[in-house]
Order: structure tokens, then sequence, then C-alpha cells
């Protein structure tokens, strides 16, 4: 798919592995500090969507499902100089367009600070949290 000279793609081939490790460890909130290893096996384990401006990854988006049932949106990002144009919420209509994540009894998410973007798409808060349940660990340093 393409838009303004961008383009997003689920092929685990074209993604730049370096800038989606380079953006979780040093700028995402959420996973700061994040072991190299660690985000290679999220991208093996999960349908990931690339943007792209000229071949070079500007944003992410992964997905962890069974394919059937659940899924978790994870790791959603538009590296700076390339936000404010659209590409979130375009990235996000990719997201919920994949045929393979379509009749889901459940998709799932966790944001601090961008809800007034996935509302858009159908999210809102747990309607039964006292349902769902966590553990929590926070990445421990090691050799990079």
């Amino acid at each position: 798919m393409r838009v303004a000279g961008y383009e997003i793609s689920t092929d685990p081939a074209r993604l730049d592995r370096d800038v989606v490790h380079r953006f979780l460890h040093d700028e995402a909130y959420w996973a700061l500090g994040v072991p190299r290893d660690v985000v290679e096996r999220c991208i093996d384990n999960s349908i990931c969507f690339g943007v792209y401006r000229d071949g070079e990854q500007v944003g992410f988006a992964r997905v962890v499902t069974d394919r059937a049932a659940i899924a978790y949106l994870a790791d959603v990002f538009v590296v700076a100089g390339h936000r404010g144009r659209g590409l979130g919420t375009w990235l996000m209509e990719c997201v919920m367009a994949h045929p393979e994540l379509q009749g889901l009894r459940r998709f799932m998410l966790g944001t601090k600070d961008a809800h007034a973007l996935y509302e858009r798409f159908g999210f809102r808060s747990l309607s039964e949290p006292e349902r769902m349940m966590e553990v929590a660990s926070p990445y421990k340093p090691g050799p990079e």
C-alpha cells in the first residue's frame, strides 16, 4: 500500500531490525532498554507492519496473535521527522484491515498517551478490568 510517498508492508524481510531495536531501546517509554534478542523474538513471532519512505523504515507496529480469537497490538511508532502526516492513523487502518486479524474475539493494547488514536478504531478501556491480570517484569540489562 502507498500513500503520499510512503508505503506499508507486512513483508518481514523488509524490516530494518536496527531501526526497530534502536527506537524501542532508546525512545519508547514502554520498552526502554529492551535487549536486542528480545526485539528479534518479538518480530519473529508477530505480524509486523513496516512504514517506509524511499526504502527507509520510518514506522512500525506489530500484532501478537493466534489469528483466530485474540490479538495484542504492540510497539506502534513513527519516527520523529515523519510524524504529523497521518501515518499513525494510516498504519492503524492497515493493521485493522489485515485479513488475518478479522473476526477476533478480543483485540487489546496498552497505551499511556495515544487513547484518541486508538479509540477511532474501536478500542475502549476495559469493560471489566477486574477480570484482567498480569505479570509485569522490567527488562533486565544484559549484554547488547
